[in-house]
């Protein structure tokens, strides 16, 4: 029988209380018994409008209609005709804008929890699948693939599927890109995308870690090399910053790098070597998905208080709903409605450098009220005459977003960008201006979502798949 039920299934989470204080996974999974149950919310539609609103085209109704028979295999080898990173996208897609957004059953209720199905189904296949993936015929061509993040590896993916022989360059010594440095442990655990990292090697993907695409190799030495076409999916890793007094006093953060520490140098670990900083009270700027992050890993790297600090309401936050509930239930307190204009701080007599490079000591901020729309729909924030005050804070963590990878640009002739720095692309196939040469994901838009990013790296394999057909 149908389950008519007009909300989810409740995720299981880690007590706020608790979690706060570790970096094990917030959210637990379905069991067996409530995946079933929430599969069966599904109407099977036939036009299947939430197909439409997935960038990497899972047949949604067809995976679910697998669980609601018990069929999880059957379930995860169906998303896995179309996505290479299920167990990732089940965590960190935004559903609720995509995917969900176009189910019939949110019209009077919630709609289906595809992300948690399709998480379930990925879990499920990796605690009780160890068959290797099928290695396909080789074509004899080959690929190079610029960056590990969700593009390059679902670029990798389809192009291996399909007979390629692909070599994944990271610059990092770890393959992940943005889903290892850029998400923490409690959203995303490092041992999920070294299961997705480890299937697509599997299937005949090379990476070659510790190798930065613009300085050990270029491009060019990439097509000298026997490379017949290249993707580039070097991402968006060079921070913003908002151009106000203090921004290089010590204790000043951009997220990028608070986040990087945290993950790669393994800060979140019990012991941890790397220097980070602990204790204090934290400011956070931006209301993004990566500024929750933030926040949620300044707390548990001991911070006593963590504040978001944002200039429009919480109507107009751009972060994920879910990621906004639990950095409240965790206690994060959020300063809407404010704009920071100067980072306050001391003079240090020890720096022979600059005695002015000196630590923070507070937040100068403005109050913000809302104004009419601006040109992307959004009322404009006005900063409130005379409503000056300081956030007494001696962390601060900038999280306004970043822009693509400069040295690509820099270092490969022929290779138009914008005004951003973002790699222009026909939007089709991911082409670049130079012959052979792709993109897709951060590098080409900016700071996105990683289903985004994904849907580009398949945007770009079905391109090339079809330019190296044609030679």
């Amino acid at each position: 029988m149908p389950n008519m039920s007009l909300k989810k299934n409740p995720m299981p989470t880690q007590d706020p209380a608790v979690r706060a204080h570790n970096f094990k996974e917030v959210a637990m999974g379905y069991e067996e018994a409530a995946a079933i149950d929430e599969a069966l919310r599904c109407l099977n539609c036939k036009n299947m409008p939430c197909v439409s609103g997935c960038p990497v085209n899972i047949r949604i109704p067809a995976f679910i209609a697998k669980i609601k028979d018990g069929d999880f295999e059957g379930a995860y080898q169906i998303i896995h005709e179309t996505s290479s990173l299920p167990a990732v996208c089940g965590r960190v897609c935004p559903q609720e804008t995509q995917c969900e957004s176009k189910c019939v059953r949110g019209v009077k209720g919630e709609a289906v929890g595809i992300g948690r199905l399709e998480r379930f189904v990925a879990d499920w296949h990796n605690a009780h699948t160890d068959a290797a993936p099928t290695v396909p015929a080789p074509n004899g061509h080959k690929v190079a693939i610029v960056g590990s993040g969700p593009s390059g590896l679902t670029c990798a993916g389809d192009l291996a599927k399909a007979g390629y022989k692909v070599t994944v360059f990271e610059a990092l010594h770890t393959a992940g890109g943005v889903l290892v440095y850029g998400i923490p442990e409690f959203r995303l655990p490092k041992s999920i995308v070294q299961k997705e990292v480890g299937n697509l090697t599997a299937m005949g993907v090379d990476v070659e870690p510790n190798i930065g695409i613009g300085k050990t190799l270029t491009i060019a030495e990439l097509l000298e090399m026997g490379y017949e076409a290249v993707f580039i999916g070097s991402g968006a890793g060079l921070p913003n910053f908002m151009g106000i007094p203090g921004e290089s006093l010590k204790g000043v953060y951009s997220a990028n790098e608070l986040l990087t520490r945290s993950n790669l140098m393994k800060a979140y670990k019990e012991s941890p070597v790397t220097p980070i900083m602990k204790g204090g009270k934290v400011a956070v700027v931006g209301g993004g998905n990566v500024a929750m992050d933030a926040a949620r890993t300044a707390l548990r790297l001991g911070a006593e208080k963590v504040y978001i600090v944002y200039r429009r309401s919480l109507e107009e936050l751009p972060a994920r709903k879910e990621e906004v509930e639990h950095a409240m239930e965790e206690g994060i307190e959020f300063k809407l409605l404010n704009n920071p204009t100067e980072i306050l701080g001391y003079e240090n007599p020890d720096d022979k450098r600059d005695p002015k490079n000196g630590f923070v000591t507070g937040m100068k901020c403005i109050r913000m009220e809302l104004g009419e729309p601006d040109a992307k729909g959004r009322r404009r924030p006005i900063p409130v005459e005379g409503s000056e005050f300081v956030l007494d804070v001696d962390t601060v963590v900038i999280s306004i977003g970043t822009s693509p990878n400069p040295l690509i640009k820099a270092t490969t002739k022929g290779l138009e960008v914008n005004s951003h720095g973002g790699i222009i692309v026909t939007e089709e196939t991911g082409a670049t201006s130079r012959e052979g040469v792709f993109a897709g994901g951060d590098a080409v838009t900016g700071a996105a979502t990683v289903i985004s990013a994904m849907g580009a790296g398949k945007t770009a394999a079905k391109a090339i798949d079809e330019y190296l057909s044609k030679k």
